[in-house]
């Protein structure tokens, strides 16, 4: 390998991982937008351990679906980024619109139940719904991947 590949490839890399992480931040403030309460401190501090499933799971999704992209894109770096992020940006979305139909489809407010006192039983367990939001994440980001390749 050329030094001048190493140093387009690491170009390549250090791109697509500025989008990747500016992705996942997307992520982070989605799920803080649609739960109640300062994510941050309800994991960190708190130990909730719905809220960290439910962020834990939309990480994951975005980054399927950005490896996708990335994997996926045949054309030039630019073309490639501009793809993951419309891609990425798309999966967020669809995610979005899954949870708020999930909450439309559930009693009382989804958001609150699985990160409030609700979405932990007195002996520590996650509330069911922490774990069908956390799923429902995965497999809309699972579609979206798919349908990218």
């Amino acid at each position: 390998m050329m030094l001048n590949d190493i140093v387009e490839e690491g170009g390549a890399a250090l791109a697509y991982g500025g989008v990747g992480v500016a992705l996942l931040a997307l992520g982070f403030l989605v799920v803080e937008i649609t739960t109640p309460g300062r994510l941050g401190h309800q994991i960190w501090t708190e130990g909730n351990r719905g809220a960290a499933l439910i962020l834990a799971a939309k990480l994951a999704g975005v980054g399927a679906i950005v490896t996708t992209a990335i994997v996926t894109s045949e054309d030039g770096l630019a073309d490639g980024l501009v793809g993951t992020v419309a891609y990425g940006v798309l999966g967020i979305i669809v995610m979005t619109l899954a949870f708020y139909l999930l909450d439309l489809l559930t009693p009382g407010s989804l958001g609150a139940t699985v990160v409030g006192n609700e979405g932990e039983s007195a002996s520590g367990q996650m509330a069911p719904a922490c774990w069908v939001v956390a799923v429902t994440d995965l497999a809309i980001a699972a579609i979206v991947a798919a349908a990218i390749s």
